[in-house]
């Protein structure tokens, strides 16, 4: 059964889309079937992987009140192993529509169940609000992937994060964790990034991961191209770094991809060096 992350911050501009696009392309990179289902109305995840924008073809909308499945709203993208639901403009009010609808909480996880077996990883991308959008996205999780900045506007969100958290681990979706908090947009040249790293690794823990994603321009440039930056520039800092996101996502769930497998192999058929030893033997 695939594995359900939502990315999440109700803060806009840390760099979720960025991050939901370019995981899932490094996933997808690794030979690991991957979707990524676009939930924010602004449909960035959508745009940025060279899906334009049409608001008369079935999207996460649709799926989410129940007027088109998942399969039928899912469409191929330039890399073979990884797919995307498009989102709407439609999405905005959608959170009116399912108000009075039956399983208003479930709506996400329900669509998801059909097609869930068909994917390694399934990423949601939310939008920046702790809405019934971003709820029912919780509701469908198994970990939250949380992007932030290393500023301290960034922390106070926190708080209500972690409310909601608990609220929906109560309520919906009891086995509801965070996968990670994943640093985004780091200058470490900064003593106010590491004032502030200093203090979510003091919060956080083991839930802060290793990885950061530093500032780069070939990832802001990427979504112009309608491409991730790991095909637009894949030697890019930023690229490297997303791939390394990927890896220690991969670790931490003790999944090794196809690729992996191909370099160990690969690795094993190199024949060992020989050490060539002369008379007289030291």
């Amino acid at each position: 059964m695939g594995k359900v992350l939502a990315v999440v911050n109700q803060k806009g501009g840390v760099g979720k889309t960025t991050t939901a696009i370019n995981l899932s392309a490094a996933l997808a990179l690794e030979g690991l079937t991957c979707l990524l289902l676009d939930c924010d109305p602004q449909a960035n995840s959508s745009s940025g992987l060279g899906i334009a924008r049409d608001e008369n073809r079935d999207s996460s909308y649709d799926v989410l009140i129940g007027e088109s499945t998942l399969a039928n709203a899912t469409l191929p993208t330039e890399l073979d192993n990884l797919k995307v639901v498009p989102a709407s403009s439609h999405l905005i009010g959608a959170t009116v529509e399912l108000i009075q609808a039956d399983r208003r909480e479930y709506r996400l996880r329900d669509a998801l169940a059909a097609d869930r077996d068909q994917y390694d990883f399934i990423i949601i991308d939310c939008p920046p609000a702790l809405d019934l959008l971003t709820l029912n996205a919780l509701v469908a999780a198994d970990r939250l992937l949380v992007p932030m900045q290393a500023e301290y506007f960034a922390l106070e969100g926190i708080s209500e994060l972690l409310t909601t958290l608990g609220r929906v681990q109560a309520s919906f979706n009891p086995g509801l964790d965070i996968e990670g908090v994943v640093l985004t947009m780091y200058d470490d040249r900064t003593n106010l990034a590491q004032q502030v790293t200093e203090n979510l690794r003091n919060f956080f823990g083991a839930k802060l991961l290793k990885t950061v994603i530093p500032r780069n321009i070939r990832v802001a440039e990427a979504p112009s191209h309608g491409k991730p930056a790991l095909l637009y520039d894949p030697r890019s800092r930023g690229s490297e770094s997303y791939r390394d996101l990927a890896d220690e996502i991969l670790v931490r769930n003790n999944i090794e991809s196809p690729k992996a497998k191909e370099r160990k192999a690969a690795a094993a058929r190199q024949p060992r060096e020989t050490k060539v030893r002369f008379w007289p033997y030291a």
